[in-house]
């Protein structure tokens, strides 16, 4: 499967910005999807994932409340709906597909990245 992020941008804190992932190859209904983002100097980091049958998902601790990730499986398509923006969200989000759990090393495939940026 072949990932491609879009949606990225600068915004001023308080701000909303909606990633989307969208997927070819495969159909996405049948993958668990995840967020991850890297800001610079830090390692790559969960934000999010959303289980491919179940509907469960899950959000790392700093972005609970605020963010919301969904999937349109028809569309192949999988968001990251990103609300009260902090500068401290400031990274490049990447989106990846068939893992489960918050280490980037159990996520088969990635996008490539879109840069989110959150000024104060």
């Amino acid at each position: 499967v072949q990932l491609q992020a879009s949606g990225g941008g600068l915004v001023q804190a308080g701000g909303s910005l909606r990633l989307s992932c969208s997927a070819s190859g495969r159909t996405l209904s049948v993958y668990n999807m995840g967020w991850f983002r890297q800001a610079p100097g830090k390692e790559r980091e969960f934000v999010a994932q959303s289980h491919w049958s179940s509907g469960l998902t899950s959000y790392t601790d700093s972005v609970k409340g605020r963010f919301t990730i969904s999937r349109d499986n028809a569309k192949k398509t999988v968001y990251l709906q990103m609300n009260s923006l902090k500068p401290e969200d400031t990274a490049v989000y990447y989106c990846a597909a068939a893992g489960w759990g918050v280490g980037p090393q159990e996520w088969p495939y990635w996008g490539q990245g879109t840069q989110v940026t959150v000024s104060s």
